[in-house]
């Protein structure tokens, strides 16, 4: 078929170990997808690497802390779950935007009236409470006692660490088993323990004789976990599968708002625009009417924001697929990088969104601006195909991409109706996009949180 091999990578040392060990460092400083550009612009953009980066070591990878779900499945079982997932989010939007209203205002009185606050801890808390509220039909607080309830910011932040430990684990490919130490077991250990709650309560829920239940509870609408406990009753299986879409529903859809305002506070002009969009659609200030969603739809330089901000923080930066069978990739093989690529069955083939999004022959040569306005007309959206994937693409395609952006959407437009004049904090020093601090697990989020400063006056 004309195949030619790839451009090898930039590394020395055998299997890349040069390029592991500065892996590590920058992951520890914080800037390891700096780290991934520079080896994309010495390497180029298709390139064949010597370590394992495959999805067919995913579910080894991830076994420790989320178990067999939609995230490490394939195959029947990955269908399987995708269709028990389905129906959430095609049956439920009425109730699911409702929810995302009740959580959003809980979230603005915690916002303190023209102060400098650290919003990203307040978006891990919003979207936990909006996907375990698609897992249970309820927030996981409302369903708690005081006590689990009161274990939330250790279960965050043991989940937070697990996290950080499986991307550790794909970067040593067959080596995974090396980052196993008892502080990443002990963080299992602690996420596992506070989701059995809710399962637990969901099984007794579930077993309650038939005239014990409300009529609200016998009508209730389509919750995942109910389901789910209609094909098992396997407490692991539960665990796996909530723990999973826990994962896709929490940590992206945070780490895009907390991008999402770190962006509009450092780029007045385009926060004009959106305020006086959101202005004459809906109105400013406190007394303002919550946004319906047919208003979210008239918002268009909302949604250009949205684009922008997943183009240049795409929620899973990096990602992989190994070959069922043997293939061809049709670019990126000869001097030229112009001839197929043979890929044999087993191989994986790792991409970079992160990367992929910033080249500039794709995006132009201010593919590292921030500006909204390049995705205005739908043709640059239409030129890029599949070179914008903040959601995936294919089979695998994101199930809760309309309700990740109702979310964000909505979000940051009350956010920027209760404070219109939001920007960075005083002294704060000025960060080049691609030069600020991130932290990477198996999603991307600022390095150093989402600290603005909220005005409702200019």
């Amino acid at each position: 078929m004309g195949c030619k091999p790839a451009r090898r990578w930039a590394a020395r040392w055998p299997q890349g170990l040069d390029f592991l060990l500065k892996a590590a460092h920058h992951a520890k400083a914080q800037t390891i997808l700096q780290f991934f550009l520079e080896v994309v612009e010495s390497s180029g953009t298709t390139h064949e690497q010597q370590l394992h980066f495959g999805l067919g070591l995913r579910p080894k990878h991830f076994a420790p802390l989320m178990g067999s779900g939609i995230f490490t499945q394939d195959g029947k079982s990955w269908k399987h779950s995708r269709a028990l997932l389905r129906p959430q989010f095609a049956s439920n939007r009425y109730q699911n935007f409702e929810e995302i209203k009740k959580c959003v205002e809980s979230l603005l009185s915690n916002v303190p009236a023209d102060g400098i606050i650290d919003l990203q801890p307040l978006f891990f808390r919003l979207t936990f409470d909006t996907t375990t509220f698609l897992l249970f039909g309820e927030t996981l607080s409302s369903l708690q006692s005081r006590e689990i309830a009161g274990q939330e910011s250790e279960f965050g932040k043991a989940f937070n660490l697990g996290q950080d430990y499986l991307s550790h684990r794909g970067r040593l490919g067959d080596f995974y088993w090396l980052a196993n130490t008892p502080e990443f077991r002990r963080a299992c250990k602690i996420s596992h323990r506070f989701v059995d709650h809710a399962i637990q309560r969901a099984l007794d829920a579930a077993d309650a004789p038939q005239h014990e239940k409300s009529v609200d509870d016998q009508k209730k609408q389509y919750v995942f976990i109910n389901a789910l406990l209609q094909e098992t009753r396997d407490k692991k299986e539960l665990r796996d599968q909530c723990l999973n879409v826990l994962l896709a529903g929490r940590d992206t859809t945070a780490c895009c708002l907390s991008w999402t305002l770190k962006l509009l506070a450092r780029h007045p002009r385009v926060l004009d625009k959106l305020r006086k969009e959101i202005e004459y659609v809906v109105g400013l200030g406190e007394d303002a009417p919550q946004p319906t969603r047919e208003q979210l739809k008239m918002m268009r330089y909302l949604d250009l924001v949205l684009k922008e901000v997943l183009r240049l923080y795409p929620s899973v930066p990096v990602n992989s697929r190994a070959a069922l069978k043997t293939t061809t990739l049709p670019l990126g093989g000869g001097p030229d990088g112009q001839s197929p690529i043979l890929i044999r069955k087993g191989e994986a083939v790792g991409y970079c969104v992160y990367a992929m999004h910033r080249r500039k022959d794709i995006y132009g040569e201010d593919a590292l601006d921030f500006r909204p306005e390049r995705w205005e007309d739908g043709q640059l959206l239409r030129d890029v195909g599949y070179g914008y994937l903040p959601f995936n693409a294919g089979p695998r395609v994101c199930l809760g991409q309309d309700f990740a952006l109702l979310e964000a959407g909505y979000t940051t437009a009350r956010l920027v109706q209760r404070f219109p004049f939001l920007s960075v904090p005083a002294g704060e020093p000025p960060v080049r996009i691609s030069e600020e601090k991130q932290i990477l697990t198996l999603v991307v989020a600022p390095g150093d949180g989402c600290r603005v400063q909220m005005r409702s006056s200019n």
